[in-house]
């Protein structure tokens, strides 16, 4: 891998004396474990938590320094938000928004105060751009991917010219973030895009939006939901006798237990995903060990078999990995922000390292750098099959050359709106 200059963690720690062993690496999580959003938080939460405590008992850390992973909770509110990256910001080295409306609020303190931002798999789009947003990271694939990937999937099921797409997604920044691109596609390859927003207000009653769908007749329903959002789509979905083959979510859209509220009459439904439950996957069992067995973990059994809590230990690990890398390259165990940015700019998660790891089909290989921060790593559509959701497609990777002048268009807007910013001119053009 390229990251590594072959230093392993005791090589690290002997480098330091030992010193490192009684210190630690702050790395914070703006949860959201109470709220409207709070049974898509809580899976996703313990995935991370558990990851972090895993490597801690079985591990003693990375690199021999211990985590101290922390929440803060938000209630996925933005003003919230703000007030816990404030608080946890002095001695972290990385700081983890959970929400779309929250990374745009902390993103412009990033350059300022030097500190990683990393939303996996959600935040503003345009942060793939590394050169201009040098402190923030959405690996391993971005909104813009989901949608390319979700236009190449429907275009494959006999064509997408011509078809009424109706797009069901929450009013809220987190919603609206994939919309350019979607009208990008719409102009060019010939369907209608028909937008379709749900209010913060409506997510448990979205009568008025169902109301327009059986009026509209869409061929398909894509959606951009969250939280009660899901659930409430989705009854409304199986109430109304829609197509449920033809109803396809982002990867925030695909919980398996906002499908479990109607079993075998969800079966068809699916979401795109980056991430995928493994449970005979290595690192499953010594999360059992050395977490559950130990009374450590806040899951339990059926939910670590779900998708949300998979792609928390996903996450964690893209971050561990980062913080592997940073030590070997600067030889440290306690790392500084800037060292982690590196880290971060230099993940190589090949198919070897997820053996390793032990997360063999949990993650797609994907690797980042100085000028991409997402990795695009594409993914997976997962379909419910009445009890869980499988895999049914093939690895899907996102046409990254379609937008890449929209990213480059909307970053340098960006900038130019939050002048004066500051561009990291090492990095070359976007690859």
């Amino acid at each position: 891998m390229r990251y590594w200059k072959t230093l392993t963690a005791a090589a690290v720690i002997a480098s330091l004396g030992g010193a490192a062993l009684a210190e630690e690496i702050y790395v914070p999580n703006l949860s959201y474990r109470t709220g409207p959003f709070a049974a898509t938080g809580i899976p996703l939460m313990n995935g991370q938590k558990d990851y972090f405590e895993m490597l801690n008992a079985r591990d003693g850390g990375i690199g021999g320094v211990k985590i101290a992973f922390e929440e803060c909770e938000t209630g996925y509110s933005t003003e919230k938000g703000v007030e816990c990256y404030e608080k946890t910001k002095g001695n972290a080295v990385i700081t983890q928004p959970w929400s779309t409306g929250i990374t745009l609020q902390v993103l412009p303190k990033t350059n300022v105060d030097e500190i990683p931002l990393l939303a996996n798999g959600y935040g503003f789009s345009p942060m793939a751009d590394g050169k201009t947003f040098q402190w923030a990271f959405n690996a391993p694939a971005g909104y813009w991917d989901a949608a390319s990937m979700l236009v190449s999937y429907i275009d494959g099921q006999g064509g997408i010219a011509g078809k009424k797409i109706a797009f069901l997604h929450l009013d809220h920044p987190y919603g609206k973030e994939p919309i350019p691109l979607f009208e990008k596609k719409a102009a060019e390859l010939g369907f209608e895009f028909l937008p379709i927003p749900v209010g913060l207000k409506e997510m448990q009653n979205q009568s008025a939006q169902w109301l327009q769908i059986r009026r509209e007749r869409p061929d398909y329903v894509l959606m951009w939901g969250w939280g009660a959002m899901n659930a409430g789509a989705i009854t409304e979905a199986v109430k109304t006798k829609f197509d449920m083959s033809k109803f396809i979510g982002v990867w925030w859209s695909g919980h398996d237990a906002d499908l479990a509220l109607v079993g075998d009459a969800g079966k068809g439904y699916k979401s795109i995903s980056w991430s995928f439950p493994n449970a005979d996957a290595g690192v499953m069992a010594d999360i059992k060990t050395h977490v559950v067995d130990a009374g450590k973990s806040l899951s339990n059994p059926e939910e670590m078999s779900g998708v949300f809590y998979g792609r928390g230990l996903v996450m964690s690990m893209i971050l561990a990995e980062g913080i592997a890398a940073a030590q070997a390259e600067y030889g440290t165990g306690v790392i500084t922000p800037a060292q982690l940015r590196w880290g971060l700019e230099n993940l190589n998660i090949t198919e070897a390292r997820l053996a390793e790891l032990g997360m063999e089909g949990m993650v797609p290989p994907f690797s980042t750098s100085c000028a991409n921060h997402t990795g695009h790593s594409g993914g997976w559509i997962l379909e419910w099959d009445g009890s869980k959701f499988v895999k049914a497609s093939d690895h899907i990777m996102p046409d990254t050359s379609d937008y890449a002048e929209l990213i480059a268009e909307k970053a340098a807007e960006y900038a130019s709106a939050n002048a004066p910013w500051p561009v990291n001119e090492s990095c070359d053009a976007m690859n």
